[in-house]
């Protein structure tokens, strides 16, 4: 009788849950994926200790694959953030001199204290009334005592900051209007930045929001994505949400295909010389090498930043070496977050790949003139790395490389 009740139970929880915009997917996420359709959208939010990465997919049914709306983005809005405000919060009481001191003499006892806030941390909810208590170590308030020639109860006195009171077991009390000021900065940025992601043009028309990473395990995160997006789209926070992401990568690893389209995150190309075109290339750029007058450092570009690219697509270019003669060619990949650029030399433009491609003497027959040698340059795109390759066409000589396409 127990198991069949606790089994209408959660039919139960789940069916009030599908009727609320916010709810918690526990082992409903078949009935969820019953509900998508061709063409939904749906942003994931993952937020994580350091940062929050937001990527934006279209269902592709009946293929059951995924494209990709808009580049991955995101920002340094992790849960740290939040110890950082506390830092903040107590260098404003104690001074900001102690605590760097504190810090560097009594680094056992420092991580003893962000310890005990992490624990308490995770405890805070929006609706709470009564304030949080956080131990603080004994070497912290003997060093302070040493440090100031007062107590601990003395500098929150003098603080003024009457959110954080001091408990005579010897205890940070921190109200809940204190953690709202310690939350709220963090959670801001990260509501902000999804608001300003679902006005794009090309992220119109979004209908879930999955929130995942451990921070999404915060009440007080939970809250203010429901009061801020919950009547522009429904929010889905997944059981286990600290590991959602850790299945989602080994769902992803047995079938790489799922994701059919991605946006590139970044403008890639090869640098090379052309021909020098006065009044059109600025002289700077002028080499010359055997009679004739290249520019150099110009930036071929294969794709650009937020280009769709589908899953192995190849772009392929053909170039020549730049003297008769030459025994090697290295061709330097180059990246950038920007699409308007032109030299490998201008701002924001990195080198994050190369490959050496050896030229022996061809064949007698097989090219023509040395001059005219084809080296054929392909970049496949679409997957979780960028496959670069170059081929002699006169030897047929291969070279490989592999670049991380999902990286800034």
């Amino acid at each position: 009788m127990l198991s069949v009740f606790k089994k209408k139970s959660s039919r139960e929880q789940l069916r009030k849950a599908r009727h609320s915009r916010t709810f918690l997917v526990e082992r409903g996420t078949g009935e969820l994926w019953s509900e998508m359709q061709t063409g939904d959208r749906y942003i994931v939010a993952d937020c994580g200790g350091g940062t929050v990465d937001l990527t934006v997919h279209q269902i592709e049914q009946p293929q059951g694959t995924l494209k990709e709306l808009y580049k991955v983005s995101g920002g340094p809005y992790g849960a740290v953030g939040v110890d950082l405000a506390f830092e903040a919060m107590l260098c404003k009481i104690f001074g900001e001199d102690f605590i760097e001191s504190f810090k560097a003499k009594r680094p056992a006892a420092w991580v003893d204290l962000t310890i005990a806030f992490e624990a308490r941390k995770r405890t805070a909810t929006p609706g709470r009334s009564n304030a949080l208590n956080i131990s603080l170590p004994f070497s912290f308030i003997d060093f302070y005592k040493r440090y100031r020639g007062q107590s601990v109860e003395t500098a929150l006195r003098k603080s003024n900051m009457n959110i954080v009171k001091w408990s005579s077991q010897g205890m940070l009390r921190l109200t809940p209007e204190a953690m709202n000021e310690l939350f709220q900065p963090t959670i801001n940025n990260i509501i902000k930045h999804i608001e300003e992601l679902m006005q794009r043009q090309e992220v119109q028309g979004v209908r879930f929001l999955f929130l995942v990473g451990g921070f999404a395990e915060s009440p007080m995160l939970q809250r203010a994505a429901q009061n801020a997006l919950g009547q522009t789209c429904r929010i889905i926070i997944p059981q286990d949400v600290g590991l959602t992401i850790l299945k989602g990568a080994v769902l992803f690893g047995l079938d790489p295909t799922v994701v059919r389209v991605r946006r590139c995150p970044l403008t890639y190309g090869v640098g090379v010389l052309n021909r020098f075109v006065e009044g059109r290339h600025p002289r700077d750029k002028l080499l010359v090498k055997e009679g004739r007058d290249w520019c150099t450092d110009i930036l071929d570009r294969f794709v650009s930043v937020d280009q769709s690219v589908a899953l192995g697509e190849v772009v392929r270019r053909s170039y020549t070496p730049a003297r008769s003669g030459q025994r090697k060619i290295i061709i330097n990949i180059y990246c950038s977050v920007s699409d308007d650029v032109v030299y490998i030399s201008d701002p924001g433009v990195r080198k994050c790949g190369a490959i050496t491609l050896d030229l022996p003497e061809a064949l007698p027959g097989t090219v023509a003139r040395a001059e005219r040698r084809e080296i054929r340059a392909t970049m496949q795109f679409g997957d979780t790395e960028i496959k670069v390759m170059a081929v002699d066409m006169a030897t047929n000589q291969t070279v490989r490389a592999a670049i991380d396409f999902l990286s800034n």
